[in-house]
């Protein structure tokens, strides 16, 4: 017997079939060990050795495959084609050898890009041994993250109270994020003018011609920026005439897009689909482990973590005989399109993303797959495909024009059209931040000395936008463009910056919360070596050079903690205070905007002599007076100066008054956590309270938000089945809809307060599907005297009858279809005599997590 491991049970299924009775294949479940989260785990002083610990799952999954190999012929090691991968089967053959469960076990590495039966053979004819610059590589990440995370991080704790953690990539993502916030906050808008003749030629066609120059005077974007001169120049234009200098028209081609990398992909997926990187992942991985086609299981795309675009020989020439098929020869370019990465770094270890067989059309495989399953498999199948056709050619024309009035002017006109669409039959890379593009317009025939007539001249205001906030997707690429981090921790980095609550996604956009700009001023104040992009990227390489066998990785690990834990020594005797200054100083435009009057933004509106500085509390960072306890001015960072609130000296913030009690309403700090309070506790009576919930600011909530929060659960309304009303609230598990024992969980705690009562009741659906289905309503069998109405119904654990009050179930060997009124009457009379049915009590249901 032969034991094949792999990381899913999936996966297991899957090359089990492949492989038949001689083989056994086990998952591991993903990684079996771990670096504990505590200190000691990689010790520099020991020349960083690392204490590995198995979680008790682990234990036993380990057990099982243990047991298994001490009685097998050969273990067969086929985790992922990656670092990973490579990582996962080497912890595996460690804890085995310690286990003494191999002996005279032979043991081999498969690697497969795809799951499909020829690529697991013949991986299987082709075995090696674990790559040992591969493993070296993921111990020398995993102990720079380490040393990184449980060094810096207690520094943040200590001089920055509230600071949640630092990371190696993370804290130059979140760096990245917040750069852009200051580019944002920095920015001027410009007033500009657009001018535009509408003009038509003789034949009758129209067409726009933008204003480029006036006499010898080249205009840019910005050249006309009032509407004084704009309407003068409008003016002079729609009393001028017009004629052609000159046309030109060159051939342009388009060429097609490479087959998708893990970047690229999750870029293309935000844009096309509205998927999350973390979205798109878990639907890849799901299309890789495949789905049953014609009685057999079947990978649809190839490994989905991969930074390569290249594609074997096999696959393009079946993507060539598609597009010669399905397309035409005219489609088919003379030989294969080549690719190569241009990403930093780029290890070109695997194949892009593509299907397994071209030839399995997307409308082939939709019954197969779930929606997005199949809306992601188009888009592989799509981009594959069409990397491989010919490009698209147009036809761009300029012309250039003058217009004659009390001063000359120039005006261009530019179009373009599309003689043959080649790719673009099939593709077209979306954007993430879409401009107009007059180019794409299509231009009447225009010859030199032709003299089109004005329709109208427009003059148009526009002003200047700041940089855009980053998208899921254009972090991931300007990550990529700057060789920051790699294809398997791009939505892990995304997803710790969001569980830190350093970032907020909001409309698809990365909104740097205060905590997180916080975090950055601080290291960039102290640490800035290692969050620069240049520092993070080079280091990279360098990891990449591991695993190339070229470096020797203690080295490297010896180098960096060399300098990085003197850094930290160097500021272990800092004061809170001057991390303060420093932090006033770095995020002084954000903490402390410019005032209207130009006077000194710092200086406390409160007090004479007073001066605003960032200050740490219990509910997070505000603004405060130098002057306190005497003054006793608060506000939130980037609130309006008049929006002061005041703090007690037991950090109990008033928010306002409840309108309807006249009770204060205020915000407070527990031991489990922040929460808001109606009023004070009189005798034995406690006041109201309610849990801040993780999405909110607690150090930002205002009373709007308290009185809310105060007021649930909300009632949404009745369901339209039977009455039962439906209320929204937030309990122990997180936001929910509640319809009496079912629960199901919200997406935010922002949504308890906006769901309506359809997407409550579906959400309520989906949940009793899920678990077995609720109580439908059932049979009815009749009234019975004082029982009232009695009906048959079919439950989680079989057949009853009830009359409401009561739950009779229904005897094995008893055919529910026959049992009439006196029956179900004798059942219930007969459960209800024994004290059971729906019980003595009025206990209420308890809360369970809805998952």
């Amino acid at each position: 017997m032969n034991v094949v491991i792999v990381e899913s049970p999936a996966k297991a299924k899957t090359i089990n079939k492949y492989l038949g009775r001689d083989y056994q294949v086990l998952a591991s479940y993903g990684h079996v060990r771990d670096l504990p989260a505590k200190d000691g785990s990689v010790d520099p002083e020991t020349d960083f050795a690392m204490k590995w610990s198995v979680d008790p799952k682990s234990q036993k999954r380990l057990n099982e495959i243990a047991s298994a190999v001490k009685g097998s012929d050969k273990l067969i090691l086929a985790t992922d084609p990656d670092r990973e991968g490579e990582a996962i089967s080497w912890h595996v053959l460690e804890v085995l050898k310690k286990k003494g469960a191999l002996k005279s076990t032979e043991i081999e590495r498969v690697v497969f890009n795809a799951i499909t039966k020829s690529a697991v053979l013949d991986a299987m004819a082709n075995p090696r041994q674990i790559d040992v610059a591969l493993v070296d590589a993921y111990l020398a990440r995993r102990a720079l993250d380490y040393l990184v995370g449980f060094t810096l991080s207690p520094v943040l704790w200590r001089k920055l109270p509230g600071a949640r953690s630092a990371g190696r990539v993370q804290s130059v993502a979140l760096r990245l994020v917040c750069d852009r916030e200051a580019e944002i906050e920095a920015f001027r808008s410009q007033e500009y003018w657009n001018i535009v003749a509408k003009l038509k030629t003789g034949a009758g066609d129209t067409f726009d011609a933008r204003l480029v120059s006036r006499g010898s005077e080249k205009l840019d974007k910005l050249s006309v920026s009032n509407a004084k001169d704009a309407h003068a120049i409008r003016d002079d234009l729609d009393s001028a005439s017009f004629v052609v200098d000159s046309t030109e028209s060159k051939p342009v081609k388009r060429n097609p897009y490479p087959p998708f990398t893990t970047s690229t992909l999750q870029q293309e997926a935000s844009r096309k689909l509205g998927f999350s990187s973390s979205r798109t992942m878990q639907t890849a991985q799901k299309l890789y482990e495949g789905v049953a086609i014609d009685g057999e299981t079947q990978g649809l795309i190839t490994y989905m973590r991969t930074d390569g675009v290249q594609m074997a020989p096999e696959a393009i020439s079946a993507i060539r005989g598609v597009i010669a098929k399905r397309y035409g020869d005219n489609y088919l370019p003379p030989s294969p399109r080549m690719y190569k990465t241009k990403a930093k770094n780029a290890q070109e270890a695997h194949e892009a993303i593509r299907p397994t067989d071209v030839t399995r059309h997307p409308d082939s495989v939709r019954r197969a797959l779930d929606a997005d399953m199949a809306r992601l498999y188009e888009l592989i199948w799509m981009r594959a495909v069409a990397s491989q056709m010919q490009s698209a050619e147009l036809e761009r024309t300029t012309a250039e024009i003058t217009a004659h009035g009390k001063e000359t002017y120039g005006l261009r006109a530019t179009g373009s059209v599309q003689r043959f669409d080649g790719f673009l039959v099939l593709y077209q890379e979306g954007r993430d931040d879409a401009e107009g593009d007059e180019e794409s317009r299509r231009l009447p025939p225009l010859a030199a000395g032709d003299t089109p007539r004005k329709d109208a001249v427009e003059a148009t205001q526009h002003f200047t936008e700041p940089p855009p906030r980053y998208t899921e997707a254009s972090l991931i690429k300007r990550m990529e463009e700057l060789g920051i981090g790699r294809p398997s921790t791009y939505t892990a980095t995304l997803q710790v910056l969001q569980d830190r609550d350093y970032v907020t996604l909001e409309k698809k956009r990365l909104m740097p919360q205060d905590k997180g700009r916080l975090v950055i001023a601080f290291l960039e104040s102290f640490f800035d070596r290692y969050v620069q992009y240049d520092f993070t990227a080079a280091l990279e390489e360098r990891l990449d050079r591991i695993s190339a066998g070229e470096i020797d990785w203690k080295e490297v690990l010896r180098e960096f903690w060399q300098e990085f834990s003197g850094d930290v020594e160097g500021i272990r005797e800092l004061r809170v205070a001057q991390v303060i200054d420093a932090l006033n100083d770095m995020l002084g435009e954000h903490l402390f905007p410019p005032r209207e009057d130009g006077s000194d933004p710092r200086a406390c509106p409160s007090c004479d002599g007073g001066r605003l500085s960032l200050k740490i509390g219990k509910f997070g960072s505000f603004i405060g007076c130098s002057n306190y306890p005497d003054c006793r001015y608060t506000r939130q960072i980037g609130a309006p100066e008049g929006d002061a609130q005041a703090a007690a000296d037991d950090g109990v913030r008033e928010l306002g008054t409840d309108p309807q009690s006249g009770l204060m309403v205020s915000a407070r700090s527990g031991r489990f956590g922040p929460f808001v309070q109606l009023g004070e506790a009189e005798g034995k009576d406690k006041p109201k309270r309610s849990s801040i919930p993780k999405d909110f600011d607690a150090a930002a909530i205002t009373l709007e938000q308290a009185l809310q929060l105060l007021a649930l659960p909300r009632e949404i309304g009745p369901h339209p089945e039977d009455g039962e009303m439906i209320v929204a609230g937030i309990g122990r598990y997180g936001p929910f809809v509640n319809r009496g024992r079912t629960y199901a969980n919200l997406e935010s705690a922002s949504e308890v307060f906006t769901v309506g009562l359809n997407r409550a009741v579906a959400l309520i659906a989906e949940k009793e599907a899920k678990r077995g289905g609720r109580s439908a309503p059932g049979k009815a069998l009749g009234t019975h005297g004082d029982l009232g109405t009695i009906e048959l119904k079919d439950g989680r654990y079989g057949p009853y009858v009830t009359n409401g009050k009561v739950n009779a179930t229904i005897p094995r060997g008893t055919d529910p279809a026959g049992i009439d009124l006196e029956q179900a009457a004798a059942l219930i009379s007969a459960k209800a005599a024994s004290g059971g049915g729906k019980g003595k009590g009025k206990r209420a249901p308890r809360r369970t997590s809805a998952k």
